[in-house]
């Protein structure tokens, strides 16, 4: 692995910015020392979404231009209509597709693929980062999914020594 030796510098009472930046390190974690390829897919879908959306409104415009309002009423209320449908995929797609995802990275392991997907959430008036970190793994022709036993022993080892380091180093020591 290769340490970054740049430091981004943040007001630390700025959560979004805080949150923007360890965002940013961990996108560059995976494209970076762990040589995955990044895929735009769910921002490909949320940019589709949001063109089509645009074209309607500017089709909207121009109809309205060359044949202005009594005439282009009809036109007018399926664009508006159609623009209002748009925005509300586009928030469902938002909200149950990408669900905060800021980076989808695939690995070729072999000849399996591996699919990480980074989410992360500061809540309001909170301090404390959450990153959700999902794993899938695809077979090369069978295309089902697996949970590499080893792989969620050595995760779920390293948080818990971590735990117990933290654990150590709050407690306090009482020396008589």
């Amino acid at each position: 692995m290769t340490e970054s030796t740049e430091v981004v510098k943040i007001n630390k009472w700025d959560g979004a910015a805080a949150k923007n930046a360890i965002d940013d390190a961990i996108r560059e974690v995976f494209t970076g020392d762990l040589k995955c390829k990044e895929s735009f897919a769910l921002i490909d879908g949320r940019l589709f979404l949001c063109a089509l959306a645009v074209g309607v409104a500017l089709y909207a415009l121009l109809w309205d231009y060359l044949y202005p309002f009594p005439q282009s009423r009809l036109v007018l209320i399926i664009c508006v209509s159609s623009y209002f449908i748009l925005m509300g995929i586009l928030t469902l797609y938002t909200t149950f597709k990408e669900k905060g995802i800021f980076v989808v990275a695939k690995e070729k392991v072999g000849n399996n693929n591996r699919v990480w997907e980074a989410s992360s959430y500061v809540k309001k008036h909170d301090d404390k980062y959450s990153l959700v970190v999902v794993m899938r793994e695809a077979g090369g022709a069978g295309g089902g999914g697996a949970v590499p036993r080893g792989f969620c022993q050595q995760v779920v080892r390293d948080l818990h020594r971590c735990q117990r380091r933290r654990r150590a180093e709050r407690r306090p020591r009482r020396d008589h």
